[in-house]
């Protein structure tokens, strides 16, 4: 026990107001600090604490005697003096800070206004796709009540709630026109949709947000499709679309599956390429067509309204859904060669096993509890309309061993899977593997572009066609070359498609390095260059162009005075036509593999802005879908197809999240 001389020296500190005190005892004081020993430790710990806070002390309560139950005692002489101590002392023991003022102003500034009752209500709604009618819930109401808010603000009713909305798509609509002025290049994927009797044409847009290079999406479109699905009526429609957007002239491709209907409606309304020859020939201007009056006031116009629909409906360039082509050639081409060569046989038998398997999980509560019994775990049933199903649900069970699959298979009353028929199983797994994890690439969003394809498609190709995979196979040997085959065949025309190429070269995750080939490097190369040439050829001619002004060399400093920029001259100097050779050089050169690093070649940044705009597949318009089957359930067969189309529009582009 220290001496009352050593007591003294504590004076009146933190400690000696502390309703922990007898915890512990003074060892002795230097300066502004106290030495103490626990009482509650075996070995009579020694601590030190500041005189003005006791959190060290608190500390080593709270966590090496966490177990003890703490009693506070009353230090003060008064009973008085003890009630007013306490209510000024902290947590450790020191003096509390002052109470604030109170602001009576406070709750009616933090109180929310309609504007913004109806902002969180209608996330709360449409983000979580509930019905209109959840407004008038007496329990959502209760919830709402507690939020505070300020005068005369109510909760809306569904009728209110329902043209709230309506004004908010209109100014998601606003908002998208502004946004697609802004931008150059975008592109649009499309596919129609069936579900309860009714059919819709979705459409949405992507681009890359030219300061940021992020890749950005919005929903046009989710509308109503009447009639039959007939190549005239879908080009009329997207034309429709496009038109109502503003962005007919802007749109580098359109995204769709390889459906007929799809297919013809973009080759027949191609827009008609003029020979620059025919405009410029004199004496074509003299060249004059006449239209019969009688004929027109007789046929009320008919035949001349037939022609203007025709020259009128105009569609962009198309590209096929790469994703919807590899399934073609794992479930069609590939299906083909096996059920055509030496091993059609185990091919089948061992298909109709697992396919048996298959059914008497998915159809039976019994059989699945017997699933988790003896496997414990589930399997994985393919399904028609998602691509790469059937080789995940293969997959599953090569994983299993043949011992279990033996057990599984009797206790079903099916025929067991043989050790040929399970090597084959996995031969194909090893084989489609590349294939399939190409197709999953190839349906991202966020990084993926159209430049993405043909490296993918050299990678799989390549991986495919490795002594690794090909080396140990025993029952599958011809099958690597026949996927290869397959693959070259389907994708034919992009393979040697120039914007494909020019698309992947300018990545800087990709570059040149993908090209196996010097000749083929060469080339793309050269193509390059002859795109940038005409970029910079475009940019000397329109001089101080707000659309292309970022593709100068100079565009790093700020805009020039309103004067400067109206006496603008180009100077004739070896620099500027140095200038795109020297960009690609660099960029070759560049470790970058960002797309931020395109911002040190404007006019390469031009070019991917262009060709990347477009995704390789159609997979965002499908994500589209599986929102409106969310949308459009059997209870809510009611909604309105414009009604219908504004949630599924809102929702998709987020719109309450902004």
């Amino acid at each position: 026990m220290a001496s009352t001389e050593e007591e003294d020296k504590v004076g009146k500190s933190a400690f000696s107001k502390w309703k922990y005190k007898h915890y512990f005892t003074i060892v002795e004081r230097k300066g502004k600090n106290l030495y103490l020993k626990c009482t509650l430790c075996s070995g009579g710990k020694r601590l030190s604490t500041s005189a003005a806070s006791n959190s060290n002390l608190m500390k080593h309560l709270t966590t090496t005697h966490a177990a003890t139950k703490l009693v506070a005692k009353n230090t003060d002489d008064s009973n008085n003096t003890s009630v007013a101590s306490s209510s000024k002392e902290g947590h450790d023991g020191a003096t509390a800070a002052k109470q604030q003022k109170l602001d009576f102003d406070l709750p009616q500034k933090l109180a929310v206004t309609q504007r913004e009752l109806n902002g969180l209500i209608g996330r709360y709604v449409v983000e979580n796709i509930l019905p209109i009618k959840t407004v008038e819930s007496d329990s959502f109401k209760a919830i709402i009540k507690k939020i505070p808010v300020r005068e005369n603000v109510k909760i809306p009713c569904r009728k209110t709630f329902s043209k709230y909305l309506d004004d908010e798509y209109a100014n998601m609509h606003r908002e998208l026109l502004k946004a697609f002025e802004e931008i150059e290049y975008v592109s649009t994927t499309a596919d129609i949709w069936t579900a309860h009797n009714k059919s819709y044409l979705g459409v949405t847009a992507h681009w890359i947000h030219p300061p940021s290079l992020k890749r950005k999406k919005a929903a046009l479109a989710c509308r109503r499709f009447m009639g039959r699905h007939t190549y005239d009526i879908i080009a009329t429609e997207l034309d429709d679309i496009h038109s109502s957007f503003g962005i007919s002239h802007k749109i580098t491709a359109t995204v769709t599956d390889n459906g007929s209907n799809f297919v013809k409606a973009f080759k027949v309304y191609q827009p008609i390429v003029e020979d620059d020859e025919c405009e410029d020939d004199e004496d074509g201007a003299d060249d004059v067509s006449f239209v019969d009056v009688d004929n027109v006031l007789q046929n009320g116009g008919d035949d001349v309204d037939d022609v203007d629909d025709a020259v009128m409906v105009t569609l962009p360039p198309h590209h096929r859904c790469a994703s919807h082509t590899l399934n073609l050639v794992s479930c069609t081409d590939v299906e083909k060669w096996l059920q055509s060569s030496d091993v059609k046989s185990t091919y089948r038998s061992a298909t109709a096993k697992c396919t048996a398997l298959w059914n008497k999980a998915s159809r039976s509560t019994v059989a699945a509890e017997t699933v988790d019994e003896v496997l414990k775990k589930k399997l994985l049933v393919p399904c028609s309309t998602r691509w790469n199903s059937f080789y995940d649900a293969v997959a599953r069970i090569c994983k299993i061993p043949i011992t279990e699959l033996t057990t599984l298979s009797s206790k079903f009353g099916v025929k067991a899977i043989t050790e040929r028929e399970l090597l084959l199983l996995k031969e194909y797994c090893k084989v489609m593997k590349p294939l399939t994890v190409a197709l999953d690439k190839l349906q991202g969003e966020d990084r993926c572009f159209h430049g993405t394809l043909l490296p993918t498609l050299e990678s799989m190709i390549s991986q495919t066609l490795d002594p690794e995979n090909t080396g140990g196979l025993q029952i599958l040997v011809h099958l690597p070359a026949a996927v290869v085959m397959a693959v070259k065949t389907r994708f034919a025309e992009i393979l040697e498609s120039e914007s494909a190429i020019l698309a992947a070269v300018t990545l800087p995750r990709f570059k040149l390095r993908w090209l196996r080939t010097q000749d083929r490097r060469d080339k793309a190369k050269a193509s390059l260059l002859a795109e940038c040439r005409k970029v910079q050829d475009e940019v000397l001619l329109q001089g101080t162009s707000t659309s292309t002004h970022d593709l100068s060399t100079a565009t790093d400093s700020a805009k020039e005075d309103e004067d400067d920029a109206f006496y603008c001259f180009v100077e004739e100097d070896d620099h500027t036509t140095d200038t795109a050779e020297s960009q690609i050089l660099d960029y070759v050169k560049s470790t970058g593999k960002g797309m931020a690093d395109l911002n040190r070649f404007p006019l390469i940044k031009h070019l991917s802005l262009k060709y990347n705009a477009a995704t390789p597949s159609s997979a965002p318009v499908e994500r589209l879908f599986s929102l409106g089957k969310l949308v459009f359930t059997p209870k809510r067969n009611r909604l309105s197809d414009q009604k219908f189309e504004k949630l599924v529009l809102l929702r998709y582009n987020h719109w309450f999240n902004e």
